[in-house]
């Protein structure tokens, strides 16, 4: 695998080896042994996967709060999204700053996002299925997120506005607010 650092210190982007000849292809998505060595010393607990129909759906920005705080390794089986993940750790020289890549079934390319990071992606292809780790359970009371489109963050969307598809929590979920300003 090929770990890439990258502008916001934590996240990291992988390139798996990819063997493929006429009958298709194989590739190892994860070895924890070799995760652990590169990218960070956790243990992933649950898997999800979600099934996005249309191109323009948004889902996030995402994370769970306190002690339910989740790292996450997230990819693409099939399709292709933007993913982002904001950095909304306290201290941090790239607070409030965000990463975007591109992950799609054909490359393979895989994300880890640490705890304290905000997590959403941007369907790119109709059918997209995307799955990823977590290595703590999810806890519905530490839920929390922030506005797609929040000025706080500017994150620049791969999508034109009047082809976004929210759910209505998504839609409405609040504006960052930083304490005591």
């Amino acid at each position: 695998m090929n770990y890439i650092k990258t502008d916001i210190e934590g996240p990291v982007i992988i390139e798996p080896r990819v063997f493929g000849d006429e009958r298709g292809y194989f590739f190892e998505a994860f070895r924890d042994s070799e995760f652990r060595e590169n990218v960070a010393d956790i243990c992933f607990i649950q898997d999800n996967e979600s099934l996005s129909a249309r191109r323009g759906v948004i889902r996030g920005l995402h994370f769970q709060k306190g002690e339910y705080a989740q790292a996450k390794l997230v990819r693409v089986v099939k399709g292709r999204v933007q993913d982002v993940a904001v950095d909304l750790r306290e201290g941090s020289p790239t607070f409030g700053k965000y990463i975007s890549v591109v992950l799609d079934g054909a490359s393979h390319r895989m994300l880890y996002i640490p705890h304290g990071f905000a997590h959403g992606y941007a369907v790119l292809e109709n059918d997209t299925i995307f799955q990823y780790k977590c290595d703590r359970y999810y806890n519905p009371a530490s839920e929390a997120g922030y506005r797609w489109n929040d000025p706080a963050f500017g994150v620049e969307w791969m999508l034109d506005e009047d082809e976004i598809i929210l759910s209505p929590k998504d839609a409405s979920a609040p504006f960052f607010k930083p304490e005591g300003r």
